[in-house]
């Protein structure tokens, strides 16, 4: 446990921040198995509509810096590829 005050506050600070992180994480995650699953039942219209929810929280996890540039062009164009050949 931090002694210092700076360190106490920047603990509560990063626990904050980690809560914020998993919720992003965890949204962009949800999103991505839903539109598996559309595919493995061919539902070509639904995927299509959930593939903008997964790029809005993709978008938003690469805004806060939970991804990395490339890692969120990938997962997007994975999604875009999987979709297009249903």
């Amino acid at each position: 446990m931090p002694v210092i005050k700076s360190a106490k506050k920047a603990l509560r600070s990063s626990q904050k921040k980690a809560v914020f992180n998993l919720r992003c994480k965890r949204s962009m995650k949800d999103s991505i198995k839903t539109i598996d699953k559309l595919v493995l039942d061919k539902k070509k219209d639904e995927a299509q509509k959930e593939l903008s929810v997964a790029y809005k929280a993709i978008d938003k996890a690469l805004k806060r810096g939970i991804l990395k540039k490339n890692t969120a062009a990938r997962k997007k164009a994975r999604l875009a590829r999987v979709i297009k050949n249903i």
